[in-house]
């Protein structure tokens, strides 16, 4: 089997509550996703996304991966697109870093070995564990009481798991902490995500503040050592997200002792084979782990659902929905969520179909030939 064709297909994600704002006053709206077709030469095709969260977020921007596709496309004409490992090392090859171009070519690649097997993708990713994926609530930075009113919202919809938007002014991201925290119940998760915006000295007063109350930290601030200092200076659990992109990071990170989740964002490490790496690698070190991307769609929901469902649930922290944030529905058969948590599909590959009306016209079409 060899890659014939690879297209791209740009399209706008409005967000159903009107924006979506975290640390450093930075704010989206619509956010501009990427949908990738693979063709074989057996007339099996796969599809992936990828979606960064704006261009200020990670090392990522939307424009980039279309132009990064044009780049990488030519170049992996007539490859297997069964053999993943193969492949990302020929990626890799071809473009050095830029990992976020390649997720989507790797998630689409995914898709065609779960319809030559006949499987969906969980299974080859490691099994099905589990009924369902346990799903958190992102909630936008706001004052502390549309926070709290909002998390009430999402609770009386199913979810128990809520990731805090902080890492503005610390005084008033204390208010918000404690805001939602007087609103949850027995059972719920609280998570704080600073998302690198405090400062060392603003995070430790944070922590400090918070010190009776239950909740997790994640990612206060923007360079490791500092995060590392601050998980030192608390006995609440610890989530490393954004600094957390390689293999090597993984695992100085665990020797140091400077978390106990780790944020798993598919297109962050470069798709689903390096993904699962990173996965199964936290196995072993015995850490738990959200289970997610950057943002997305149908297919990066589908793919995040996969990705969790063959996950061991003792590790599975939580995971996602992206697509029920946004109003555009870009693809059938993606997972829809049910009282706070959703399922892979059990139709081969990834069990999505792109709704072409949607999508309109391919923005990048590489063919062989």
């Amino acid at each position: 089997m060899e890659i014939t064709r690879i297209r791209a297909f740009q399209v706008n994600l409005p967000l159903y509550e009107g924006s979506y704002n975290w640390s450093g006053g930075q704010s989206v709206s619509v956010f501009d996703s990427t949908v990738i077709e693979v063709q074989t030469d057996e007339g099996i095709v796969g599809y992936g996304e990828a979606c960064p969260l704006g261009p200020a977020y990670l090392p990522a921007y939307a424009a980039g991966i279309r132009t990064g596709i044009l780049e990488l496309a030519p170049r992996l004409i007539g490859e297997d697109p069964r053999q993943l490992v193969a492949l990302n090392r020929r990626m890799d090859a071809v473009l050095k870093g830029h990992p976020y171009v390649k997720s989507g070519i790797d998630m689409a690649c995914w898709d065609i070995l779960g319809k030559v097997t006949g499987v969906p993708v969980c299974l080859l990713l490691g099994g099905r564990f589990g009924d369902e994926v346990v799903l958190y609530r992102a909630i936008s930075q706001e004052a502390p009481d549309v926070m709290a009113r909002r998390v009430s919202e999402y609770r009386a919809e199913g979810y128990r798991r809520f990731q805090l938007k902080v890492g503005g002014d610390p005084d008033i991201d204390i208010e918000r902490i404690k805001a939602v925290a007087a609103v949850l119940k027995p059972g719920d998760r609280l998570v704080a995500d600073a998302n690198t915006g405090w400062l060392p000295h603003d995070a430790l007063r944070v922590v400090r503040a918070l010190r009776d109350l239950d909740v997790y930290i994640e990612q206060p601030c923007a360079r490791y050592e500092d995060c590392r200092t601050i998980r030192q200076h608390t006995d609440h659990p610890f989530i490393l997200d954004e600094v957390i992109d390689s293999v090597e990071v993984l695992l100085r990170a665990s020797a140091d002792r400077a978390m106990d989740v780790v944020n798993i964002k598919i297109s962050k490490l470069g798709g689903l084979t390096k993904a699962r790496q990173v996965r199964d690698l936290c196995v072993t070190l015995g850490l738990g782990m959200t289970l997610e991307d950057s943002w997305g769609g149908d297919i990066v929901t589908a793919a995040i659902a996969h990705l969790a469902h063959s996950t061991p649930e003792e590790y599975r922290f939580t995971s996602t929905d992206f697509n029920s944030y946004v109003t555009v529905s870009i693809a059938d058969g993606a997972p829809k969520r049910v009282a706070g948590t959703m399922s892979a599909s059990t139709a081969p590959g990834l069990g999505v179909l792109p709704r072409w009306d949607v999508l309109g016209q391919a923005v990048v079409d590489v063919s062989g030939g």
